[in-house]
C-alpha cells in the first residue's frame, strides 16, 4: 500500500484515517493536503474506501494506484492548461502593445486631413405605376394611334413613290 502511495507522497502530504464503521467494516480515508494556498481544490479531493479487512487487503492497493494515477494526471493537465493560458495572455498583451505603438504618431508629422468618403447618391425611385381608372384619359391609346398614323403616312408615301415609278416606266 505505501509503495503505491509513494508517487503522491513525493509531491504532497497525505492524511490517512482508518476507522471501524460496522460489525466487520473498515473505512480508510486518503486525504491529500494542499501544498500552497492558491492551489486548485481538485488536487486535494479525498478518497474513501469501505470494506471488510479481507476486501481492503485484496483491492486497496489497486484502488490507491488508480487514485494516485488520476491525481497525477489531473495535476499535469492543470499545469499544462495554466502554461497555455499564460502564453495566450502574454501573446494578447504583446499584440495590444503593438497596436498601441502603431496608433501613436510622432508630433513632428503633419496631420493629414482626409475628407470623409462620400457615398454614391441613391437615385430617387420613381413612383410605381398606378392602376388606371375608368376616369383616366386613354393616354396609351393616343400614343398608339399616333404611331399608327405615322406608319400609315410613311407606307402611303412609299406606295405613292412606287406607283409614280411604275407609271413613269410605263
Amino acid at each position: 500500500m505505501f509503495k503505491q502511495l509513494m508517487p503522491l507522497l513525493r509531491q504532497r502530504s497525505v492524511l490517512l484515517t482508518v476507522s471501524h464503521v460496522g460489525e466487520d467494516q473498515i473505512r480508510v480515508n486518503v486525504v491529500p493536503k494542499k501544498t500552497a494556498d492558491g492551489e486548485n481544490d481538485a488536487l486535494t479531493t479525498p478518497m474513501s474506501f469501505t470494506g471488510t479487512a479481507e476486501e481492503l487487503d485484496a483491492q486497496f492497493s489497486e484502488a490507491i494506484v488508480s487514485f494516485v494515477a488520476s491525481h497525477l494526471e489531473l495535476k499535469n493537465t492543470l499545469a499544462r492548461a495554466k502554461e497555455e493560458i499564460d502564453a495566450a495572455v502574454k501573446a494578447a498583451q504583446e499584440e495590444a502593445r503593438n497596436k498601441a505603438k502603431n496608433l501613436k504618431k510622432p508630433a513632428s508629422e503633419p496631420v493629414k486631413k482626409t475628407e470623409p468618403e462620400r457615398k454614391p447618391e441613391r437615385k430617387k425611385e420613381t413612383e410605381p405605376p398606378r392602376a388606371t381608372s375608368l376616369f383616366d384619359p386613354p393616354a396609351r391609346a393616343k400614343a398608339t394611334e399616333i404611331e399608327i398614323t405615322e406608319e400609315d403616312e410613311i407606307l402611303a408615301e412609299i406606295s405613292e413613290n412606287e406607283n409614280d415609278e411604275r407609271e413613269g416606266m410605263a
